[in-house]
């Protein structure tokens, strides 16, 4: 995956995991449009995984259809669902210098990826999220998701003192070497595994980066909401019991050792978004 650019420095690359189960009426639309526009617009070289959470359609022949039809795609198989279970077989195995995911609906415009994984290739920072709550964020979703997504996000602040925006938008990279150190740590293996990455990277003082994004939500979404919400409440409560012991720490985090700019090929777009670092 790493590759040289044309004074023979490595490019630093990314890996995107696209986590599925039963989307086989959508992966190839989905997976195709994001390779044409990586392909066309992204100047770093990349891979797309297709994380297949135990699909009961043919979602899985529609993944091993893409890795034989576009260069840059591959294809994992997991015998248990799981978000957080795909992301992390993929992400803890990756040889990529970053590691991303983004929704199969593709809610997220794609356009805000490059700002997205920008400073975690130059350094600047360790964890970034898009965030639907920024208010430079253009966001089309029904009343009740927005008040469900604001509800948690506040109290994610009022109970482990969270100063991200967005803990659920799906839509996030990590350093690989960030996240390898933080992996044995998180526990969740579902929806939860986002906001326990943030949350202990936060409390181990890593850079987080935000950036707005537009969203244009899935009605198609396999959420549960209620069992969701339920989850992320029991998921909470371990955490704080967590930080009230201590054992969010931990000691082999890698820092970052400079900030610098990342080297874009002529011609590519420039990237501009905030960057914020949370610590406890």
């Amino acid at each position: 995956m790493n590759e040289q650019n044309a004074g023979g420095a490595r490019q630093r690359s990314v890996e995107i995991v696209v986590p599925v189960y039963n989307e086989a009426h959508v992966l190839a639309g989905s997976v195709g449009r994001l390779h044409a526009y990586l392909e066309s617009s992204f100047p770093f070289p990349f891979t797309i995984t297709v994380a297949d959470n135990a699909s009961t359609d043919a979602t899985w022949q529609a993944a091993l259809d893409l890795t034989e039809r576009l260069p840059h795609v591959h294809a994992v198989h997991l015998d248990a669902k799981g978000r957080g279970r795909a992301l992390k077989h993929v992400w803890s195995r990756s040889e990529a210098d970053v590691v991303a995911y983004m929704d199969v609906d593709l809610s997220t415009g794609l356009e805000g990826f490059l700002p997205l994984v920008a400073p975690l290739l130059s350094g600047h920072s360790d964890v970034a999220i898009g965030s639907r709550l920024h208010r430079q964020s253009a966001v089309q979703r029904g009343a009740k998701r927005e008040f469900i997504s604001r509800s948690y996000n506040l109290l994610l602040k009022a109970g482990l003192a969270a100063r991200f925006s967005d803990a659920q938008c799906g839509f996030k990279a990590v350093r690989t070497e960030v996240f390898r150190a933080l992996a044995p740590h998180i526990e969740d293996t579902a929806w939860f595994f986002d906001t326990e990455l943030l949350v202990l990277a936060q409390r181990n003082k890593l850079r987080i980066h935000e950036v707005p994004v537009d969203w244009i939500d899935d009605p198609d979404s396999r959420v549960d909401i209620v069992r969701t919400a339920l989850d992320d409440l029991k998921g909470m409560r371990r955490m704080f019991k967590q930080t009230l012991t201590g054992r969010a720490r931990i000691a082999a985090v890698p820092h970052r050792t400079r900030t610098t700019t990342p080297v874009l090929p002529a011609g590519a777009p420039a990237t501009s978004a905030e960057h914020l670092e949370y610590a406890s």
